[in-house]
């Protein structure tokens, strides 16, 4: 599956901006999509992960109540909303997929647990 990032930019602290993340090549629905994102010199970290149906979503501790992700299966799209943003949100934001059936909320928190990863796509927070 492909997997392409948009919706980044530059806001100021506060400020709010909409993820996309379009997939195609595969059945869009067959997967778990997940968000990350990397800031220079620093690590990939977990942001926020979705089940095929919806039902199931994850967040790490340092976006909950802020973030909210969620997925159009029939526009292949999932969303990343992310409100009252900080300096620390600042990063490049990746979208990825995996594929089989759900496993455990801790195993979709680990970038191994995905089988196909998107260009990112750059959030800039202004203090």
């Amino acid at each position: 599956v492909q997997l392409q990032a948009s919706g980044g930019g530059l806001v100021q602290a506060g400020g709010s901006l909409r993820l996309s993340c379009a997939a195609s090549g595969r059945t869009f629905s067959s997967f778990t999509m997940g968000w990350f994102r990397q800031a220079p010199g620093k690590e990939r970290d977990f942001v926020a992960a979705i089940t095929q149906s919806g039902s199931i979503t994850v967040y790490a501790d340092s976006v909950k109540g802020r973030f909210t992700i969620s997925r159009d299966n029939a526009k292949d799209t999932v969303y990343l909303q992310t409100n009252s943003l900080k300096p620390e949100d600042a990063a490049v934001y990746s979208c990825a997929a995996a594929s089989g059936s759900y496993y455990s909320r801790s195993y979709y928190q680990k970038p191994s647990a995905y089988n196909y990863w998107g260009q990112g796509t750059e959030v800039t927070v202004s203090s």
